[in-house]
């Protein structure tokens, strides 16, 4: 007999659940607020709150009576709001920058308003975020300084989360100069530099001269190791480095824009260097609801997706590579290895492995 699935009003709960946006919005207006950085864990009067919010002090009540129903915030009295668990988690400096994610006033609010135009990217095929907003995401991150400041502090928190699994899954003592393409303020480029004190680093990207750059550089103490080079990763990049690295960059692109990507740190690499891809791999294991999600939010915002081992491979072989190894860390990211070869070695791919 096939196997009994939820019951019809489990079946209600589940859709329900999954199609009301109240919740998420309430959450996100309390961040975009700082609800949780104005009052104190005791609590403290909806009117204050408000002044200090810059909220109206009746809509604000209404919306945390709504947060607090649902296990966000308390009310200790009547009028009187305060702090829990959850709502803790939404205070500005917070190691895991939640309240950032939430912000609907910066980079990542921008693009939690684009899903607004996914009807129209599953009809069409093409990303919503031009549609909502008249330009790109990286239109819009040139045109406004306090965009491109938002998306960068998401940035270095997303590679600091990455930066264990990326020290530890490859060999990094074979290295001497390594080449962070795109990286950002250079939050993992840092880390690395720190790690191993012998390697030297190149950090490139557009805002990679800028102050907050040098800051994390400085702050880690490797500053004296690394240059820092300013620009556009279609255009060609610094030579001479033994590893390319790129972290997060695949996926942001369609194909073509992918396999430009590759081609110019194969054209920098040589045959000497080697180009390391730190991506989501797509498979039939793992957390499908991280996977699915981030596919989805890739074609949202960009017209780009989430990639298999194989499809990493189609593109690396567009832009003249071949793999040399490919390593799944503790997390969903993995560590795929690339090499311009000689022409005699344009045999099969090497097999892989796993740490």
């Amino acid at each position: 007999m096939p196997e009994e699935g939820p019951s019809e009003s489990e079946a209600w709960e589940t859709l329900i659940g999954l199609s009301r946006l109240t919740e998420p919005w309430a959450v996100r207006v309390a961040a975009t607020l700082h609800l949780a950085d104005v009052m104190s864990d005791e609590g403290g009067r909806v009117e204050d709150i408000a002044s200090l919010a810059g909220a109206d002090r009746t809509a604000l009540e209404r919306l945390l009576r709504f947060l607090v129903a649902r296990g966000v915030f308390t009310q200790p009295a009547p009028g009187v709001f305060g702090l829990n668990a959850p709502a803790r988690l939404l205070r500005d400096d917070h190691p895991g920058r939640m309240r950032r994610w939430l912000d609907l006033d910066g980079a990542a609010g921008a693009m939690d308003r684009a899903y607004g135009g996914l009807l129209e990217t599953v009809r069409t095929g093409k990303p919503a975020y031009p549609a909502v907003h008249g330009r790109s995401f990286w239109e819009d991150l040139a045109a406004e300084s306090h965009l491109a400041a938002s998306f960068s502090s998401l940035m270095e928190a997303h590679s600091l989360a990455l930066s264990d699994d990326v020290v530890s899954s490859y060999p990094w003592t074979k290295a001497g100069l390594v080449v962070d393409v795109g990286g950002g303020t250079g939050a993992l480029l840092s880390r690395l530099l720190s790690a191993f004190p012998h390697l030297r680093g190149v950090l490139f990207d557009l805002v990679a001269e800028s102050p907050e750059a040098l800051a994390v550089l400085e702050a880690a103490g490797v500053a004296d190791r690394c240059e820092v080079t300013a620009g556009d990763f279609f255009a060609p990049l610094p030579t001479g480095g033994d590893i390319y690295l790129l972290r997060n960059i695949v996926h942001d692109w369609p194909d073509p824009e992918a396999v430009a990507i590759l081609r110019r740190c194969a054209e920098a690499a040589g045959k000497a260097g080697r180009v390391l891809v730190v991506e989501r791999v797509v498979t039939n294991d793992g957390d499908q609801r991280e996977l699915t999600g981030m596919d989805l939010r890739m074609l949202t915002l960009f017209g780009s997706r989430e990639r298999s081992l194989e499809e990493f491979n189609a593109l690396a072989g567009a832009a003249s590579m071949r793999l040399e190894q490919s390593r799944a860390t503790s997390s969903a990211y993995w560590l795929l290895e690339y090499r311009v070869p000689d022409a005699h070695q344009m045999g099969p791919l090497s097999d892989t492995s796993r740490q």
